[in-house]
C-alpha cells in the first residue's frame, strides 16, 4: 500500500476495511472475536476496541505464515467454542450471511469449512479439489498440475473450523516448505488424513477479493459503492444516477427518499422517508427529516438536523444546528451553532458568526421568525419568536418576542452627486493618460 498506515485502516465507505469484518462477525453472532495485529499497531488496536470493546488483540512478533498468525491468539483458541472461523481483515465485503453459511455448515456435523469461490480467471489463486462432496485439498497453483489449474473453485482463505479440533489441527502443521512458514490450508489435508469431515461452502468472488494495493482498494470500494446503491434501492429509495451517487458504510435512508445526481453521504447519516436530496450535495453526520429537501449545491455537516419539511437550499452550509419544522434557508447562508425555530426563513447571505477565534458560541432563532437577506448574526445572540431582522443588519443584542431589528448604518441620498462624481473621476483618468 506504501502507506505509513497498517493496510486494514485503509478505509472503504469511510470504514476501515477491518472494521467491517468486525461489523460483518458480530452481526453473524461471534460471541467472541479476536484480532491478530503486527507490532507497532497501536492505532489499530485502539480503533478494534473502540468497535468491539469485549475483543482481543494479540501481536504476531514475526510473520511466519497464516497459521502462525492464528496461533498468536492461542488463549483465545483455548476457550471451549463450538466453532472457529478466521477471517482476514483486509478482506472487507464479506457479509454476514456468508459467515452464516460457514457456521452452519459447522453446526451440521463439519470439522472443517473452507470458504471458495467461482471464478472465470483463476490465476494465482489456490483451487478446491473436492471429491463427492468433500474437499480433499487446497492446492497452490505453483504446485497444480495442468489438470488442476483447469479448476475454477478457489479458495477464499476463510477457515471455520469446529472448536474441539482447532488447536490440535494447528499445532500439527508444519513449516517444511520452501519459505519456512506455517500455512493454515495445510489444515485441509491434516483433518482428511484424521479422517475428518472437511467440506466447502461456496461465497461469491466479490465479497472475498482480498486488497494489497491502492488499485485494489479503488476496486473494492467500487464494488462496495454498488452494493450500497443496489440496496438502497431495493429498500425503496430512488436514485435518478445511481453511478454518481457515493455512501458511507452507515448510511441510513428510509423508504420514498429520492437522491438526484451527484450525491456524497459521509459517515453518520440518516434520511426520513419523503425526503429529497438534490445534485451535488454533500451531507455528514447529519439527521434529515421527513419531506424535506436540500440542494442543490448544499452542505450539511456533522451535528446538522433538519425537522419535518425542512428546506436547505443552494449554497447553503449547515454545521451543529438544528432546524425546525418548516424551517428554511434556501441560498447562500452559513449557519452554524444554531437552532432555527419552527417556520422560520433565513434569507440569502445570511451568516451566524459561531466563533470568535478561541470558542465556540450559539446562535438561537425562534418559531416563526424571518432573517433579511445579508444579514450577520453575532453570537451567542437569540431571536424571540417572530422576530423580524432587516436585510443587511448585523445583529449584536438579543431581538424579543415580535420585535423588528435593524442594524446598519441610514442611508443617505444627495441629488445630482453621482453626475458631479463622474465628472471628476473621468477628469482624474484623463490627466493620467
Amino acid at each position: 500500500m506504501k502507506s505509513g498506515l497498517p493496510k486494514v485502516m485503509h478505509e472503504i465507505g469511510g470504514l476501515p476495511m477491518v472494521g467491517h469484518v468486525l461489523k460483518a462477525l458480530k452481526t453473524a453472532g461471534s460471541e467472541r472475536i479476536t484480532v491478530v495485529i503486527g507490532p507497532e499497531a497501536s492505532a489499530l488496536e485502539t480503533f478494534v476496541y473502540e468497535q468491539a470493546p469485549n475483543a482481543r488483540c494479540y501481536v504476531q512478533h514475526e510473520r511466519l505464515g497464516t497459521a502462525h498468525a492464528v496461533l498468536a491468539a492461542r488463549p483465545s483458541l483455548e476457550f471451549d467454542a463450538d466453532d472457529v472461523l478466521v477471517l482476514f481483515g483486509d478482506t472487507p465485503l464479506v457479509t454476514p450471511e456468508t459467515v452464516g453459511k460457514v457456521r452452519q455448515a459447522l453446526a451440521e456435523g463439519a470439522d472443517l469449512a473452507v470458504l471458495g469461490f467461482e471464478t472465470g480467471n483463476p490465476f494465482g489463486y489456490g483451487r478446491l479439489l473436492t471429491e463427492n462432496g468433500r474437499l480433499v485439498a487446497i492446492r497452490e497453483e505453483k504446485d497444480a498440475s495442468e489438470e488442476e489449474r483447469g479448476i475454477t473453485f478457489c479458495n477464499s482463505g476463510i477457515m471455520g473450523f469446529n472448536g474441539p479440533n482447532v488447536l490440535s489441527l494447528l499445532d500439527a502443521i508444519g513449516n517444511g516448505n520452501a519459505k519456512s512458514e506455517f500455512y493454515l490450508t495445510d489444515a485441509v489435508e491434516i483433518a482428511n488424513a484424521r479422517g475428518l469431515n472437511v467440506v466447502s461452502v461456496t461465497g461469491s468472488q466479490t465479497e472475498t477479493q482480498g486488497i494489497n494495493t491502492r488499485a485494489q482498494l479503488a476496486s473494492c470500494e467500487a464494488d462496495f459503492q454498488d452494493r450500497m446503491r443496489r440496496a438502497a434501492m431495493d429498500n425503496g429509495c430512488t436514485l435518478l444516477a445511481p453511478q454518481t451517487v457515493f455512501f458511507s458504510h452507515d448510511t441510513k435512508l428510509d423508504a420514498d427518499v429520492i437522491v438526484e445526481q451527484n450525491v456524497v453521504f459521509g459517515p453518520g447519516v440518516k434520511v426520513a422517508g419523503g425526503a429529497r436530496i438534490r445534485a451535488f450535495s454533500h451531507l455528514e453526520g447529519a439527521v434529515v427529516g421527513s419531506r424535506s429537501v436540500v440542494g442543490p449545491y448544499a452542505r450539511l455537516r456533522p451535528g446538522a438536523v433538519l425537522g419535518t419539511d425542512t428546506r436547505i437550499g443552494n449554497f447553503v452550509e449547515v454545521k451543529n444546528a438544528t432546524f425546525g419544522a418548516g424551517a428554511k434557508a434556501n441560498h447562500l447562508s452559513y449557519i452554524g451553532d444554531a437552532s432555527v425555530g419552527s417556520k422560520s426563513n433565513i434569507g440569502a447571505g445570511t451568516i451566524t458568526c459561531n466563533y470568535d477565534g478561541f470558542l465556540k458560541h450559539r446562535t438561537e432563532i425562534g418559531a416563526g421568525s424571518f432573517v433579511g437577506s445579508n444579514s450577520t448574526l453575532v453570537a451567542p445572540i437569540k431571536l424571540g419568536n417572530g422576530a423580524f431582522v432587516a436585510a443587511g443588519s448585523v445583529i449584536t443584542d438579543d431581538v424579543s418576542h415580535d420585535a423588528l431589528a435593524f442594524g446598519r448604518s441610514r442611508q443617505v441620498v444627495k441629488e445630482g452627486k453621482a453626475k458631479a462624481l463622474r465628472t471628476r473621476l473621468k477628469a482624474e483618468k484623463d490627466g493620467k493618460s
